[in-house]
């Protein structure tokens, strides 16, 4: 399979759909290139599926529904136990394929996957999470139950930025419900994505359960619109999670869309300074600044402002290379054109009359100088109306804004559209309830900077950063890829008083 193509590898191979459990090679005339982001080479080639292939593979997970979601809940929680168990054995070896073709060091891949992985730990549970609801005797001799049934088929449409744990928050979660899925991950990096559905086939999910088709805007607007698609779920970009949301709902799907953000750090003077810049940095530079939860505005408070020459230094020292190299804190940017619109922005920040304090613009990778490479990039003096603020710069640059206190803090965040995530950084506990409180962003970290929630809760994001009203993974997902059915039963035996006709609406 395409799936284990490895680094070194110069034969360039076609990645496949997969339709009704078998492999197809796609008979479409329009085809991208798969690039390591470092060294620009050809690692395979993906399809755009056809509007066919498309229908075939929605078909496919039709038919396989109506089996399926009579399955017993313990043997599609098998299957998930068997997943988990495989994806752990094989985590190097993705890792190492997903850092090729993403640019990520072979930490954060690994990261990638297991973030990943503990969704797929909580599908495990789910015997008590699709349970229902039951109260007796709520009239006389009448019971009510509430059934959690799966919806049919449903689709997901997953970003560049994490190939692992994207796929690994929609699947397992829809299919261990009953549901079937159609995949489209994302057309440049989808080898890793691949590696993952082959785990899921070996590990027992039958064909149809799960289908793969790959492509672009033509591919996602099939699945948004194709009548047998009950259920949408989107992690991407504001543009695209927009018009996923409004096109999808508009032919009555069901749809969560997880968009763009920017996600602001909250620094007092009282925080401890050493973990607080370290944790800055990591956030702000880590992944390359790709990550929809990375830290990239930093808001001092009052005497804060004077750690602004730390930050720097600390971010200087962040060593820049190949995902794959050793000791690597900053790989590349996805593709050329990524890297061409965060130096564009960086150039604006400039124009806009901000401080540039650190400049990656011109690094150099010796061995990669072909690689997509921008260095850890510092602003200060950052105003709310330039580009660099309003704007997701999805880079390693992280801008300083500068406050007096922690409630125009406050103010500053909750005026910015976007609700993906925050953090506060103090030792005062009531600055933290405060802040946790007053601030209207999804998610909220204290002394934490990425703060996404561990599987048993559900992503959060809110305002501008979410559309729809249920998250990813945890309890939140079962009732988005679950509908609801209510009972109301009563039984008579032989012996049983006869109350006569009623026709009023009341239970007696």
């Amino acid at each position: 399979m395409n799936a284990s193509l490895t680094p070194g590898q110069t034969k360039v191979e076609q990645v496949k759909l997969l339709i009704d459990g078998q492999w197809v090679e796609s008979k479409s005339s329009e085809w991208r290139d798969v690039v390591n982001p470092a060294t620009q080479q050809v690692l395979a080639r993906v399809p755009f599926a056809t509007v066919e292939e498309v229908d075939a593979a929605i078909a496919a997970g039709q038919r396989a529904f109506k089996t399926w979601r009579d399955t017993p809940i313990g043997a599609r929680m098998r299957i998930m136990l068997k997943l988990q168990a495989l994806i752990r054995e094989h985590s190097k070896r993705i890792a190492v394929v997903l850092s090729a073709e993403q640019g990520k060091t072979i930490a954060d891949a690994e990261g990638d996957i297991f973030r990943g992985l503990e969704v797929v730990e909580h599908a495990c549970s789910i015997g008590s999470l699709q349970m229902g609801e039951f109260a007796e005797n709520v009239a006389g001799g009448v019971d009510t139950y509430t059934l959690r049934q799966p919806i049919g088929v449903c689709a997901g449409i997953t970003p560049f930025n994490f190939p692992a744990m994207i796929p690994l928050w929609m699947f397992p979660m829809a299919i261990v419900c009953g549901n079937t899925f159609v995949l489209k991950p994302s057309e440049q990096d989808p080898l890793s994505t691949m590696m993952l559905v082959e785990l899921a086939l070996e590990a027992g999910v039958p064909a149809g359960v799960l289908n793969v088709v790959h492509g672009g805007k033509q591919v996602v607007d099939a699945l948004c619109t194709h009548t047998d698609i009950k259920a949408i779920s989107f992690v991407g970009s504001t543009e695209v999670g927009t018009h996923v949301y409004n096109l999808a709902g508009q032919h009555g799907k069901r749809v969560q869309s997880m968009m763009g953000a920017k996600n602001h750090a909250v620094v007092l003077p009282d925080a401890n300074r050493t973990q607080t810049l370290n944790a800055l940095v990591g956030a702000g530079f880590g992944a390359a600044g790709q990550r929809c939860m990375a830290t990239s505005v930093a808001v001092l408070v009052g005497k804060a402002r004077e750690w602004l020459p730390e930050l720097k230094e600390l971010a200087s020292k962040l060593k820049v290379n190949a995902g794959s190299e050793p000791g690597t804190d900053v790989g590349p940017l996805i593709s050329k054109r990524a890297k061409e619109r965060v130096l564009g922005l960086i150039e604006s920040g400039i124009k806009e009359g901000a401080t540039l304090e650190l400049d990656g613009r011109d690094v150099s990778v010796p061995g990669y100088e072909q690689g997509n490479f921008v260095g850890p990039t510092l602003f200060s003096g950052v105003t709310t109306d330039m580009q660099i603020y309003t704007q997701e710069i999805f880079g390693p640059v992280l801008v300083v804004l500068e406050v007096d206190t922690l409630d125009e803090a406050i103010a500053l965040v909750n005026r910015n559209p976007f609700g993906n995530g925050t953090g506060l950084f103090t030792q005062s506990g009531a600055a933290a309830r405060k802040f946790q409180n007053e601030i209207d962003v999804g998610q909220v970290g204290i002394n934490i900077p990425i703060p996404v929630p561990v599987p048993y809760f559900s992503f959060t994001g809110s305002r501008g950063s979410k559309l729809g009203d249920l998250g990813p993974y945890g309890k939140q997902v079962v009732q988005f890829y679950t509908q609801t059915k209510t009972v109301t039963s009563r039984w008579f035996d032989d012996d049983s008083v006869n109350d006569g006709v009623n026709t009023t609406i009341s239970l007696r």
